[in-house]
């Protein structure tokens, strides 16, 4: 299959631009969901992202994501072509000269803060709807699909999980939280209820890993050199600013990245207050908690996983006394 992958991304280059292939290789580290491919003609290089047929919706919003992050000034590639090709939905995107964030030296707090400012940015590209669900293009409408018990809206979603907090909860069952905590949690997500966000595209995976850095390509003005940003397969539209720093909080419990100095670089750029940080953990204990439920219907096997993070997200915001 690898082969078969490899040679098909060398069509479609070809087929693009017309022109004879010199190399087509894997890039290896990239292709936990896609898999990646640099291929270079005799004359440019490109990029092409394979995966399985019903990602063509997924491509699609990546594909409406960069062109909107490019016209409000954030760099980052062009997607050429998309479209399903035996079997597989591809995207052709413009080849971005760079080192990965993860291995460019002494740029860490840097691109952090980068990532602040380009999130600011982001929450500001007008969008409409609530979800990951990228609806109409033309207006910019996302939309949640529900899932059992939640009809998709905002203010659903939020009820659905207020009225799950009961004494039969699963999640009491899992050690997730204890009766006392749920008591907290209900009101909290009364309150949630009734508060209102102002909701914008997030880009839903802030990393080093996701940016390229061309020291040779140096802003006007600026010391260090272009940083772009890559992969919008988790963009959605949620409350902002607390989506974004929801997933960061996220990947912090997983893998201890961002630190508490990458953390602390992200808030500065961005310009995060208390308040809103202290939002995000409540929003956080309440996106933990509907996943676990999800999980519980539509992915069992993924449940362990979840509860340990909806465990997490209730540390940070409940008592832990009974």
């Amino acid at each position: 299959m690898p082969a078969e992958l490899q040679q098909l991304a060398a069509k479609i280059v070809s087929r693009f631009y017309d022109e004879k292939i010199v190399s087509a290789a894997l890039i290896v580290g990239l292709g936990f969901v896609n898999q990646v491919y640099r291929v270079d003609t005799e004359r440019r290089k490109a990029i092409v992202r394979l995966n399985q047929a019903d990602s063509y919706t997924e491509y699609a919003k990546e594909k409406w994501c960069l062109e909107q992050a490019a016209a409000a000034g954030i760099p980052g590639p062009r997607v050429l072509a998309i479209g399903i090709e035996d079997g597989q939905a591809y995207m052709l995107q413009s080849f971005v000269e760079g080192e990965n964030g993860l291995e460019t030296a002494g740029a860490d707090i840097r691109i952090w803060r980068r990532l602040g400012e380009y999130a600011r940015v982001i929450h500001e590209i007008p969008v409409q709807g609530y979800g990951g669900e990228l609806s109409d293009p033309a207006h910019g409408l996302f939309l949640n699909p529900p899932h059992p018990g939640s009809d998709g809206s905002w203010h659903g979603y939020i009820r659905y999980n207020i009225d799950s907090l009961t004494e039969s909860d699963p999640l009491l069952g899992l050690g997730v939280i204890t009766k006392t905590q749920s008591k907290q949690a209900k009101a909290i997500f009364e309150k949630l209820a009734a508060q209102t966000f102002r909701f914008g595209l997030i880009h839903g995976d802030l990393s080093a890993k996701n940016v390229l850095v061309d020291p040779e390509e140096q802003a006007e003005g600026e010391e260090d050199g272009a940083i772009s940003l890559l992969d919008w397969g988790g963009a959605e539209v949620y409350p902002v600013p607390h989506g974004d720093v929801i997933q960061l909080m996220l990947t912090q419990f997983r893998d201890g990245t961002p630190d508490a100095a990458q953390f602390g670089a992200f808030a500065e750029g961005y310009g995060l207050s208390p308040e809103q940080l202290s939002e995000a953990r409540e929003l956080m204990l309440l996106r933990s908690f509907d996943t676990v439920r999800w999980a519980i219907d539509c992915a069992p096997e993924q449940t362990g996983k979840f509860a340990k993070w909806a465990k997490y997200s209730a540390g940070l915001v409940l008592d832990q006394t009974d």
